[in-house]
């Protein structure tokens, strides 16, 4: 619901904080909560202009305190990302202002361009936008920064897995096993990391049979530098437990259509789809409660352990 008092909604200091990056004679009208995010508060902010139009930012802030210690780098990474894809043509927020320590804001926040769109999460359509899903992950991996960002994090570790219960103890004790050993050399490319659809926005209209077409990818991070097999590994497993294990490699098949280039040997890629997966373990609460927020009540915890047990599984009964 939008809250019409300019100061609610948006923590003390930050208004004002705000305001000095808007333009002359511009004032903050409304604010309203986006929901989605896992990390941060995210809050869409109705500027009105001068001229008596309207326009909106949106303001992403750490205010958990667990959080507020990632935020400094999170939202310096996010930054440094949003300007290095300033006019590359990949379709992300523009940057308008940052404060990682909370210098002037009451929690260290981001204040960046609105853009239009938004998150489709159902299974209805789904053959449709794989493709498009594909297509946009591929131009973001062509993307070459006069200046590398991070090496990945592998957000795993083999003792920290959590396996679910009931799940294929034989299947996840050879995929532990696998992520045991030394990652396998790659070429280096410009990695999104939370590339998913959820961090992707559509101008779908409301026919199903129309075509849909990608208006943003959003939440930049954790943008870093490593195999592109990881930024696929990530989005598949996603596409698994959202819309059924089958989906996984199926997005893997359209990022290779797209003119994508992935691992050479399926071992390697297999070492990357496996890391991802038995990350997501360590997560699934989190994971699965933005998705019951967006409507897809029926992917509790438990429904996505399910799916995700399938999916390692059937990644370990693959033809190797």
């Amino acid at each position: 619901m939008t809250n019409h008092d300019e100061a609610a909604g948006v923590r003390p200091l930050t208004p004002a904080w705000v305001g000095r990056h808007l333009e002359t004679g511009e004032r903050i009208v409304a604010t309203e909560a986006l929901h989605g995010g896992i990390t941060a508060e995210m809050r869409r902010l109705t500027i009105a202009t001068r001229d008596g139009g309207i326009r909106d930012l949106v303001l992403r802030s750490f205010v958990d305190p667990f959080r507020v210690a990632q935020a400094e780098d999170a939202l310096s990474r996010e930054a440094g990302a949003l300007t290095l894809l300033a006019g590359t043509g990949v379709p992300a927020p523009g940057l308008v202002a940052v404060d990682p320590t909370a210098t002037r804001c009451a929690y260290p926040s981001l204040l960046m361009t609105h853009l239009a769109g938004r998150t489709v999460l159902d299974d209805e359509g789904l053959e449709t936008r794989l493709p498009l899903l594909a297509r946009q992950l591929v131009a973001i991996h062509a993307v070459r920064p006069a200046e590398r960002p991070r090496k990945y994090v592998t957000l795993t570790t083999a003792d920290t897995v959590v396996v679910p219960r009931g799940a294929d103890a034989a299947a996840w004790a050879a995929a532990v096993d696998i992520i045991r050993k030394p990652p396998p050399r790659y070429e280096g490319r410009f990695l999104h990391r939370d590339f998913q659809p959820g961090n992707v926005l559509f101008d779908r209209p409301l026919s199903p049979s129309a075509d849909a077409r990608i208006t943003g990818v959003v939440d930049w991070a954790a943008a870093s530098w490593g195999p592109a097999d990881l930024d696929v590994a990530h989005c598949s497993t996603n596409l698994a437990l959202l819309h059924g294990p089958a989906w996984g490699p199926r997005f893997a098949e359209a990022y290779e259509e797209a003119g994508g280039v992935l691992a050479a040997t399926k071992s390697e890629r297999l070492y990357w789809r496996v890391r991802d997966g038995l990350a997501c373990s360590e997560e699934v609460r989190s994971v699965a409660r933005p998705w019951r927020e967006a409507g897809r009540t029926e992917l509790t915890t438990r429904a996505v352990e399910e799916r995700l047990d399938a999916y390692v599984t059937a990644l370990m009964d693959a033809p190797a």
